[in-house]
């Protein structure tokens, strides 16, 4: 195993371990942001949960539980997928900066879009590389 990768699983997953525990302890901020990805989620996956609260907990425990299996280096590869995944609809929801008028918070609002996006590279190099 390279000491690259030996380094890297804990520092990616540490932001999804952290963030995982914050939001389920408070989820309600976030399920306002994630209602309307949820509700056009919920009209496509027969499944997936209708309600934001539980979306966004259900998002949490993922981020929590694999973020852990990525730190550890157990089953690291389906963690860093389950990760990437995860990230779509999360990103969506909470940086829509395409739908910001003031210039300052759109560009605020991108550059954490950017971020992520930047996350969820990392998250397939570790998963597919």
């Amino acid at each position: 195993m390279k000491l690259s990768r030996t380094i890297a699983r804990p520092l990616v997953a540490s932001l999804f371990i952290v963030s995982g525990l914050d939001v389920l302890m408070n989820p309600e901020p976030r399920a306002k942001a994630a209602k309307p990805v949820v509700d056009k989620v919920a009209s496509v996956v027969p499944f997936a949960p209708t309600d934001p609260v539980d979306a966004v907990r259900l998002n949490a425990a993922v981020h929590l539980g694999a973020g852990v299996l990525l730190a550890a280096g157990v089953m690291s590869r389906l963690a860093a997928l389950a990760l990437a995944v995860s990230m779509v609809p999360t990103t969506i929801a909470g940086h829509p900066f395409w739908e910001i008028d003031d210039p300052v918070k759109r560009s605020q609002q991108r550059v954490q879009f950017l971020k992520n996006s930047g996350i969820l590279g990392g998250l397939l190099v570790l998963a597919l590389d």
